[in-house]
């Protein structure tokens, strides 16, 4: 077994950790020039996560990696509580990965004084697609990911970038958006999606389907790799035909299907649908599997 991170609770413990690091490493380097990593997660950890950990391994010189379920994103307290806590687990995937640190604080850590009264608003960005099916869940997690961004940042000077899955390519498309507009000194970058053999994006909620709701999971990747395929080939869309697809299979309860800017995640005109396809898009899909809500999106062009 790999070592463990060190674990942090505080930010006190987070900042002194990360001091003591980037120390070395600048000791280590001839031009004392060194880098932090910051991979923010909720834990019940997987293999797509270890694959952001590898890529801020691969890039820095000290790794930090957060673990906390953050209670303004879940509408329903159901969902919030049964989300999966592993902490053990997650602490020995994110060592097999290098990962230098682990800040998993408490909810009063990181809300001293309960919810907070001001938080970040995701704006028209957030209120379209995930943000109309789940109102509010978007500004709690750019508030989570503002303070966490806040305690990863270098104690002493070292280049700064944050690490976050293209699955949620609307929140990955939010936090790029509020890093510019807001002036935060971090790069984000996006990792691609990581998937199981038969093609499902892998997820902590996947551990809450039946085998006969994994296998109606797979009509979500399987209708935008027809989509992909055609863009490919610079074909019209068939986005009916997809929807059909995901429409017709059993216990799926399709919420969106979509293709749109990359950036403004604004939908393209239906004339994509008539004339070849060309430029670059993004098809996003959500949609509930028996009790479970899952997303999954692809690049176009």
């Amino acid at each position: 077994m790999s070592n463990r991170p060190q674990l942090a609770t505080t930010y006190a413990e987070l900042n002194a950790a990360s001091a003591e690091l980037l120390r070395e490493a600048a000791g280590k380097h001839h031009a004392g020039h060194t880098s932090q990593g910051l991979v923010p997660t909720m834990g019940g950890l997987h293999a797509g996560h270890a694959a952001l950990a590898t890529a801020a391994r691969q890039a820095n010189d000290v790794v930090i990696a957060t673990i906390f379920v953050n209670p303004l994103q879940f509408g329903d307290a159901a969902d919030l509580e049964r989300y999966p806590r592993t902490l053990d687990a997650d602490l020995d995937l994110l060592g097999s990965c290098g990962v230098d640190i682990v800040f998993a604080p408490a909810v009063e850590e990181v809300y001293p004084g309960g919810e907070p009264m001001v938080r970040v608003a995701s704006g028209p960005l957030g209120g379209k697609l995930e943000g109309a099916s789940r109102p509010g869940h978007f500004d709690g997690a750019l508030t989570v990911v503002a303070k966490l961004l806040h305690y990863g940042m270098p104690p002493i000077p070292a280049d700064y970038r944050a690490y976050f899955g293209k699955k949620d390519a609307q929140q990955l498309a939010l936090v790029k958006r509020m890093a510019a507009d807001l002036n935060f000194p971090v790069e984000i970058i996006g990792v691609p999606i990581v998937r199981d053999e038969d093609g499902l994006a892998l997820s902590s909620r996947n551990r809450f389907l039946s085998a006969e709701e994994r296998e109606a999971a797979l009509v979500l990747s399987r209708s935008l790799r027809y989509l992909k395929e055609q863009a490919d080939r610079h074909e019209p869309l068939d986005i009916e035909g997809a929807l059909a697809m995901v429409k017709s299979a059993r216990l799926v309860e399709l919420d969106y299907l979509e293709v749109v800017d990359p950036v403004t995640l604004e939908p393209l005109a239906f004339n994509c649908q008539d004339t070849p396809f060309t430029g670059e898009a993004l098809a996003l899909i959500a949609a509930k599997v028996g009790p479970v809500r899952l997303i999954d999106n692809v690049d176009l062009g």
